[in-house]
């Protein structure tokens, strides 16, 4: 049954199946296979439906959809500037401050590379950057999107692992200022090396101007943490919350998005999240098989005779994940392998925030290797560059990203300490 199992989900992903046919069908099968009556399998799909934090997909996909396409990315860049122009290089350090903040509204890494490359690209390709580099860093900087809270890819891991949302959202915060930190010491490093200019420095009116038309885009990252922390909302109210201020402050503050462009946008944002919800349930159902069949604690049991250590497991599912992760998109590769891994965790006493956070950089090291790194392709669209000349700027970026891997599996409290801190 197992290899029937294999073969139909291997055949369908060679073939080009869609990922959500793929999860789907193969668990439908093996659950047919097993004697489970079909009415069963309808009824454990319209359970893992009834999930408030499911909800919050639709509603972070819209808010992403509005910010990238309603003046909140350049009114972030403009009053990032005012504060680094100074320093040599200044063009790729307010790429990396305005990525990370963009990524605090909009929880998609595509969305923030998307949403920065088509406003800095031109600009830093005009003030003498190489494209090769400008383009990497983009990409790379752009990846903080599902490191730094909130996370569409944490709300997933943690539907997943029945983990705490909030819990993962802070669990990001540190290892994703340090990756922000690490990518603007490259910046910098190469800016110097390369002689690339500084910005004047405006006066004091021009100064407060420009900070004060971008408070409105600064409250959505507190509307949305402040309510999820200070108590006041769910995820998935704040989810909503940061929908209803996208939208609110793309029409009607900034202006850069008509309201008759309203109802295009938002269906444009729930087709996305629609086809994020029936991969996530067709993967819960998957899931569903994996622990009734009996594959879970067979997995066990191989895993303790292996005798593999903590270290070892995290190591070998890192590699397992960015092999996986060169082939297939992050929701993808989520929601295929974390059923069958996730039951392994406690063999190894592996702590799920830490490892969901593994996962997550695993992921950003997915959006920039190719051939299907999203990233990858969403800047040599933006740029006209040749995909591989993007390969070559994201290249330090990705050995960077790989060191903080490293550094999380080694160091358990840069993804550990503020969720403790916070909640015990």
């Amino acid at each position: 049954m197992g290899g029937l199992g294999i073969a139909t989900f291997g055949s369908l992903l060679v073939i080009g199946a869609p990922i959500y046919l793929v999860l789907g069908a193969t668990a439908v099968l093996l659950l047919w296979l097993t004697g489970t009556p079909m009415i069963t399998v309808a009824q454990k799909l319209a359970d893992e439906l009834n999930s408030q934090t499911l909800v919050a997909i639709p509603f972070f996909v819209i808010a992403a959809t509005f910010m990238e396409r309603g003046g909140i990315a350049r009114a972030l860049i403009d009053a990032i500037t005012t504060w680094v122009g100074s320093i040599r290089g200044s063009l790729g350090l307010v790429c990396v401050l305005a990525c990370t903040m963009f990524a605090s509204m909009s929880g998609s890494s595509v969305a923030t590379a998307l949403a920065m490359g088509a406003i800095l690209l031109p600009t830093m390709l005009r003030n003498g950057y190489d494209r090769s580099l400008s383009t990497g860093l983009i990409g790379a900087a752009g990846t903080v999107g599902i490191l730094i809270p909130p996370s569409l890819a944490m709300v997933v891991y943690g539907l997943l692992a029945d983990e705490s949302v909030p819990r993962l959202f802070l669990g990001g915060v540190i290892p994703g200022l340090l990756q922000s930190a690490m990518i603007g010491g490259w910046v910098i490093y190469q800016a110097r090396k390369r002689g690339y200019p500084t910005f004047k420095v405006q006066n004091r009116e021009e100064f407060w101007a420009i900070n004060l038309r971008a408070v409105p885009a600064y409250l959505i990252p507190l509307i949305v943490l402040g309510g999820i922390y200070g108590g006041i909302a769910t995820v998935t109210e704040a989810a909503a919350l940061s929908a209803i201020a996208a939208v609110l402050v793309s029409v009607f503050i900034y202006r850069t998005t008509k309201v008759s462009e309203i109802v295009p946008l938002l269906a444009d944002g729930t087709r996305h999240a629609a086809a994020i919800m029936i991969i996530v349930v067709c993967a819960l159902v998957f899931g569903h098989w994996v622990t009734e069949s009996g594959l879970a604690p067979a997995l066990i049991e191989a895993a303790q005779e292996w005798g593999m250590t903590r270290w070892q497991f995290l190591i070998v599912i890192s590699l397992l994940l960015f092999v996986l992760g060169t082939f297939l998109e992050v929701f993808a590769v989520l929601l295929i392998a974390m059923p069958v891994i996730i039951p392994l965790l406690p063999v190894f006493n592996v702590d799920p925030i830490h490892f969901g956070i593994i996962v997550t950089i695993n992921m950003e090291l997915a959006l920039l290797t190719p051939p299907v790194g999203m990233n990858l392709f969403v800047l040599s669209s933006i740029s006209k560059a040749p995909l591989l000349e993007v390969i070559r700027g994201t290249t330090p970026f990705t050995i960077l990203i790989a060191i903080l891997m490293v550094l999380v599996i080694v160091f358990p409290e840069l993804s550990l300490w503020l969720p403790r801190l916070v909640y015990g």
